[in-house]
């Protein structure tokens, strides 16, 4: 494999990227990308025409082999043809609501989902959509034939467009965001396709992590892909202790575990990782725009955002954010707004305001952090990754809150970077993905921890009065 190239792609929710990496060493040689369409509900086909102009000018001459990691959850939906029924839903889409309070209460309850599926619905998962789809177009419903997430739909784009395409793939770390297949028994579960929509339809075929999934015309292996989430614990090489705070569009926080987890509550999800372990894992809708949004309410960028928020001080003066400015997934309140408390005259200063801002979006993720120490996960440092955790703001105040090292990985596309170091282990066909290194650009110690427990407890405190969580 030395001198390998392969290459690793990100259709996240904002951009296609391309990543190409030595196969050996995990060295980044090569990037591009192209942008996504804004918006909860996305034809699929805008996705394959920013890979068409990233992968353009020759980024991928040389590559033997290449994965696509991909948003989690987005339901695709395909004819007896193939062809999309209709625009794709989301992750971020809250429309199926409703659909999800009902699946979890007709399968038996919250602790019935988490005990045989390992994750609680919320209007992220596919099967809350396709429950709404049922429900609202049932006859686009009856032209489903497949379902597929939008890792497998360009992974199986792909090899349609190199005429070599023979079935639908995916890969368990993907398919345990679905609410169908299972976590505890690594397999679909069609009795829940039934609650679901009435009926079962195809799904795609759960490959290893390691499998190759075709090969294109030239003789590019394809490997499985995975999840968004599981490429980037992949691309960061999660080791024990290791917690990953993600800062994007939603926050996330995961680490690797040797079990399926059950957590009632439906906090953290039991995901399958891309390595044939676990990733239990929090997800909250509100993240990096919470920082862009208190920006523009300032009438600052978000240079002048981080040099307000360093003047005030922890815990912004009494000030609280509940950051829920598009709902929330984590706590499920999707229909709930941002709240800020604790305003007087004496705290009611530019300052303060902005370091609300920071500490509510990362508040939001501690409770993540909390979980994972609760289900026996071990925490020793926090890796903290995504656009806001370049924020000079976020990286002071976050070893305040969550208690433990925060470590800032050098900037990188973590996600594609994942992907591509599938796609080595699928050219190796090795009994475990090549060792790459990741540079650390700096790490900060917690400081006082009662100080910042003070600021952890007035959050929750904040949120059992206003939503009685």
């Amino acid at each position: 494999m030395s001198g390998s190239l392969v290459a690793g792609v990100d259709s996240s929710t904002q951009s296609c990227k391309i990543v190409v990496c030595d196969a050996q060493t995990g060295a980044v040689l090569r990037t591009a990308r192209a942008p996504h369409p804004d918006g909860t509900e996305v034809d699929p086909r805008a996705w394959w025409d920013a890979w068409s102009a990233a992968s353009s000018d020759g980024i991928l001459d040389g590559v033997e082999a290449i994965a696509v990691g991909g948003q989690q959850h987005g339901m695709v939906t395909l004819d007896a043809d193939d062809d999309i029924v209709r625009p794709a839903l989301l992750w971020n889409d809250t429309r199926s609501a409703r659909a999800a309070a009902d699946l979890v209460e007709e399968f038996g309850g919250a602790q019935a989902w988490a005990d045989q599926i390992g994750i609680v619905p919320v209007a992220a998962i596919t099967a809350t959509k396709l429950r709404w789809l049922a429900r609202h177009e049932p006859d686009n419903l009856s032209r489903t034939k497949t379902c597929v997430l939008p890792h497998d739909w360009l992974t199986g784009r792909l090899l349609k467009e190199s005429g070599t395409f023979e079935r639908w793939t995916t890969d368990r770390g993907d398919a345990s965001g679905t609410g169908y297949w299972s976590a505890h028994t690594q397999d679909y579960r069609a009795d829940v396709m039934e609650l679901a929509m009435g009926r079962t339809i195809d799904v795609p075929e759960v490959l290893a992590p390691n499998a190759v999934a075709g090969r294109t015309a030239t003789g590019m292996i394809v490997g499985p892909g995975t999840g968004d989430n599981m490429g980037a614990a992949l691309g960061l090489g999660l080791a024990p202790g290791d917690v990953v705070v993600s800062l994007g569009t939603s926050g996330t926080v995961f680490a690797r575990h040797d079990h399926a987890v059950a957590d009632a509550t439906g906090a953290l999800q039991s995901f399958a990782d891309a390595e044939g372990g676990y990733l239990p894992l929090l997800c909250t809708l509100n993240a990096a725009r919470v920082m862009t949004a208190g920006a523009a309410m300032l009438g600052v960028d978000l240079a002048g955002l981080d040099r307000l928020a360093l003047a005030g001080t922890l815990g912004a003066g009494g000030l609280t954010l509940l950051p829920y400015l598009d709902g929330e997934r984590t706590p499920n309140l999707p229909c709930a707004a941002g709240t800020l408390t604790g305003l007087t005259r004496a705290n009611a200063t530019p300052e303060n305001l902005a370091r609300a801002i920071v500490e509510g979006m990362l508040l939001n993720l501690v409770a993540g952090v909390d979980g994972l120490r609760a289900e026996g996960v071990d925490v020793r440092r926090v890796l903290l990754i995504g656009g806001a955790s370049a924020s000079v703001a976020v990286q002071d105040i976050a070893p305040q809150l969550f208690g433990v090292p925060v470590a800032i990985p050098a900037a990188g596309e973590y996600v594609g970077i994942g992907a591509a170091r599938q796609a080595a282990w699928a050219l190796s066909q090795a009994d475990a993905p090549p060792v790459w290194e990741i540079k650390v650009d700096a790490e900060a110690e917690p400081g006082s921890a009662d100080a910042g427990a003070d600021v952890v407890g007035r959050y929750r405190d904040v949120l059992a009065t206003m939503h009685g969580i």
